[in-house]
């Protein structure tokens, strides 16, 4: 009984390794090797380390073998985060866990290319959590850098940057679905803070609107609630992002002002323009 029990977990374990290898990608950037990336939306957005996405442009290879060309549209240095957007649909995209729930103690996989390997893959567990970092009791090695952290489950908890005293370091989910909402903002030209509506909708509350921004223009004002984009409603604090990544040019712009729900139409600038402005 026991024997069958370990087998199980060990397939299942297995089935979950060859997952999250098939939402790593291959990094290159400049002239240093080869890094990892996450496919965070199966639109073509890659989530990988600052030092990994050092120039504006990279080359990223799938786990299939298809090699693209990728423009990186953050860069944030400080928290050793960079997105990347190749031209591709219906990738293999990441499922993203809260990275708050973490325990410790609890079981990780982490994936990554270290030196230059395919979808190398290894495990431990959570040594501590914190809004700051997770950190493991796992190995990882040059080319790890940008690859998952995932529970047991396959869900993304992490993003890993470093080794620090022998232990892995990675940048939590929720900084990372922090990370997006800013390039969201800086389209717009707005502060928000997330808001409860009920249990399924959540709104973008404006606390302030930058002058001569998209959002002035369009007419958006301190106090509106953002409540979804071209007919998609928010439900996660990251869909701002996701669904402005979606549109171009004119963008129908759902929001609720004194009780009534408006929908108003934004020129939201290219991400190149948002990201030069940082």
């Amino acid at each position: 009984m026991a024997n069958t029990r370990l087998t199980n977990i060990a397939t299942e374990l297995t089935e979950i390794a060859a997952k999250l290898r098939d939402c790593t990608v291959k990094v290159k950037s400049g002239s240093l090797g080869v890094g990892s990336g996450v496919i965070w939306q199966s639109n073509g957005l890659i989530i990988t380390n600052a030092h990994v996405a050092t120039s504006n442009r990279a080359t990223v290879e799938l786990a299939d073998g298809r090699v693209f060309d990728a423009v990186r549209t953050q860069f944030d240095p400080q928290q050793d985060l960079a997105a990347l957007k190749i031209v591709a649909t219906d990738l293999n995209a990441a499922t993203i866990g809260n990275s708050k729930l973490l325990r410790v103690g609890e079981l990780v996989l982490a994936v990554g290319n270290p030196f230059a390997d395919s979808g190398a893959v290894t495990t431990g567990i959570i040594y501590a959590n914190n809004p700051r970092a997770v950190m493991a009791d796992l190995r990882l090695y040059p080319g790890n850098s940008g690859g998952p952290l995932a529970d047991c489950q396959g869900r993304v908890l992490g993003i890993n940057t470093m080794i620090a005293d022998g232990l892995a370091v990675a940048v939590p989910s929720k900084t990372v679905e922090r990370f997006l909402q800013v390039n969201s903002r800086l389209q717009l030209g707005v502060t928000l803070q997330p808001v409860l509506l009920d249990r399924r909708r959540l709104g973008l509350l404006v606390l302030s609107i930058l002058p001569d921004s998209a959002a002035e223009t369009a007419g958006v004002q301190i106090g509106d609630v953002l409540i979804g984009v071209s007919g998609r409603l928010f439900t996660s604090i990251n869909d701002l992002s996701k669904y402005l990544h979606d549109n171009k040019g004119s963008v129908p712009l759902q929001l609720l002002r004194g009780g009534e729900q408006f929908v108003i139409y934004v020129d939201v600038p290219s991400e190149k323009t948002a990201v030069e402005a940082t």
